[in-house]
């Protein structure tokens, strides 16, 4: 059963001013999330992991580099990792295309979502579907291996071994450079965790009142 770690690349400006940077070239980490990065390197540095697969896109090759050289292993890349097409939609503010009319199909019925120029969710989860299954076919049955991805292949993948319909995959929360981990094997598959390591947000509250 090859164990597969899913790992979301790092920060980057188009993160953290909540723009969709898609397919665009050139969209780097930022400070963040190199530091990120090298968090991520630290963590798995020891583990016997055979293998370092990832996204073509700069801020995912850019989060796979430490831990790669700190395995000694180069970084091989997959287009079956490579973000969603979102066609007309990247480069465009996550504000601006929450006013347009698809918004609400991207969000409550994504199974029904074409991008205008672009793929379908279906479409994007049938190929992480079937790059994943590729991968553990090459390797040996105890395996570790890491695939540096995208927030919405990751969560496409994950619900998809977890049976969930595509409609509800917006439930699942992946942040920048969390790890998720599955079990690939002949009697099926088991999600082991998700969005590990990721830093917990609380809402702001008033502070309450002595008694």
């Amino acid at each position: 059963m090859t164990t597969i770690l899913l790992i979301r690349h790092g920060e980057n400006e188009y993160v953290a001013k909540g723009r969709l940077a898609g397919r665009l070239p050139g969209v780097h980490l930022n400070d963040n999330g190199r530091q990120q990065a090298e968090s991520v390197a630290q963590a798995l540095a020891e583990a016997p992991i055979q293998a370092v697969y990832s996204s073509p896109m700069e801020r995912c090759l850019e989060t796979a580099q430490p831990l790669a050289a700190a395995l000694g292993l180069e970084v091989a890349l997959q287009d079956g990792l490579i973000e969603v097409d979102f066609g007309e939609w990247q480069d465009k503010t996550l504000k601006e295309l929450s006013r347009r009319k698809l918004w609400k199909v991207v969000q409550g019925n994504p199974s029904r979502m074409q991008f205008p120029g672009g793929e379908t969710f279906a479409n994007a989860q049938q190929r992480i579907v079937q790059t994943l299954e590729a991968l553990n076919q090459q390797h040996d049955p105890k395996d570790l291996i890491v695939c540096f991805s995208h927030s919405d292949l990751i969560k496409l993948v994950i619900s998809y071994y977890l049976g969930q319909p595509l409609d509800l995959f917006q439930r699942i929360m992946i942040a920048p450079a969390s790890i998720s981990t599955l079990h690939l094997g002949e009697m099926g598959a088991q999600v082991m965790n998700v969005n590990h390591g990721a830093s917990l947000k609380f809402p702001q509250h008033k502070s309450r009142k002595s008694q």
